[in-house]
């Protein structure tokens, strides 16, 4: 199978993300293999989604995001109220005259 090559700003966004999930790990002083026991995943998958090693599913991330009681977050990471390029597009696609339907 073809490895996919992710832009480095892709990269450098899923580094920080796992260096924030495992320092929200510390802070609630959880061993690795007791996350990992919560997250229902190895050590080794949550060393990878740590790390932001880009293979790691949405699903470790959801379940990370749960046990550190977190998972709201994720709901708010695409927002489409707050898509200002995509609202902008919307209003761009509006067409430029509405006609009233004929009467008959």
């Amino acid at each position: 199978m073809k490895r996919k090559i992710f832009p480095p700003s892709a990269r450098r966004a899923l580094r920080s993300l796992g260096s924030d999930i495992r320092i929200a790990r510390k802070k609630r002083r959880m061993p690795v293999a007791d996350f990992a026991q919560r997250m229902g995943v190895s050590q080794g998958t949550l060393t990878r989604l740590e790390r932001g090693e880009p293979g790691v599913s949405m699903g470790v991330l959801a379940m990370a995001l749960t046990a550190l009681g977190e998972l709201g977050r994720l709901e708010e990471v695409l927002d489409v109220s707050r898509d200002d390029t995509g609202l902008l597009l919307d209003v761009t696609s509006l067409p430029q005259r509405i006609r009233g339907s004929r009467a008959k």
